[in-house]
């Protein structure tokens, strides 16, 4: 098999409803942006890593840490349409098999959740597209509309995604001997589907759950899924720094 370029992007938008100008929050000394960078960044399969920001002051403070990042339009409807204009822009001109969208918001997410998405799309000629998800052990976290839930196949490809508790059952409650997966907001994408996907149109199933993956299942289109042993931790709210501080304090991640 041939070697495979990939490349990664992270979206950053200054602002944001519950948080804004949360890129720029310091956590332990960094910013969460540089933080979630060179997180990216230690993923050996990467040949190059940027930021695609609507925002000077986001840009400004990449090039000053030493990172890549591109300008991007304001007006993007969605993060999918910010990472096909960043990959338009940054890297129009260099040979690209795979793109990776890294949440901005995760600076503490395992490269090997990203190594393991990029090698299941590798493997399957046939998938337009990899995300990752992990076992969900509790019925809070089941039961969660926040928390998207996903049902694979046998060859891990990607059946439904849902808010609602799936696989149902017949009582409509949680069971405990069934096993339940979360999805993960990490997606690695082929280069031709990703500039097709942001033409596709809106979808019943994706507009009633509110979940733009769907639209690719909905279109008929192979989602390959990777089951990961590491849940993530994103910021969300200003809350959720104590959080991420706890996991960087264990991981000895402090410069």
């Amino acid at each position: 098999m041939k070697e495979t370029a990939c490349i990664g992007i992270i979206p950053a938008r200054y602002g944001s409803t519950r948080f804004p100008g949360k890129p720029l929050i310091p956590i332990m000394g960094k910013t969460l942006i540089q933080r979630t960078y060179e997180n990216t960044k230690s993923c050996p399969l990467f040949s190059s890593v940027v930021v695609a920001t609507d925002d000077d002051r986001i840009f400004n403070h990449v090039k000053e840490f030493g990172g890549e990042a591109v300008m991007t339009c304001s007006q993007c409807a969605t993060g999918s349409d910010r990472l096909a204009e960043a990959y338009k822009k940054h890297f129009h001109n260099q040979a690209v098999d795979i793109i990776v969208n890294v949440q901005g918001d995760e600076p503490c997410l395992d490269p090997s959740v990203i190594q393991n998405i990029i090698e299941v799309l590798r493997s399957d000629p046939v998938a337009v597209m990899s995300t990752a998800i992990v076992k969900i052990h509790s019925e809070e976290e089941a039961l969660n509309p926040s928390v998207v839930k996903c049902v694979i196949d046998s060859n891990h490809n990607a059946l439904y995604f849902s808010r609602s508790l799936i696989p149902g059952n017949k009582s409509g409650k949680y069971d405990p001997n069934a096993t339940y997966f979360k999805h993960l907001g990490i997606y690695a994408y082929r280069p031709d589907f990703l500039l097709k996907y942001t033409t596709l149109m809106k979808t019943p199933l994706q507009i009633a759950e509110d979940l733009e993956q769907l639209k690719v299942l909905e279109h008929g289109y192979r989602l390959k899924t990777a089951i990961v042993e590491t849940h993530c931790v994103g910021v969300d709210t200003p809350e959720d720094i104590q959080k991420v501080e706890k996991i960087l304090c264990k991981q000895n991640t402090f410069l």
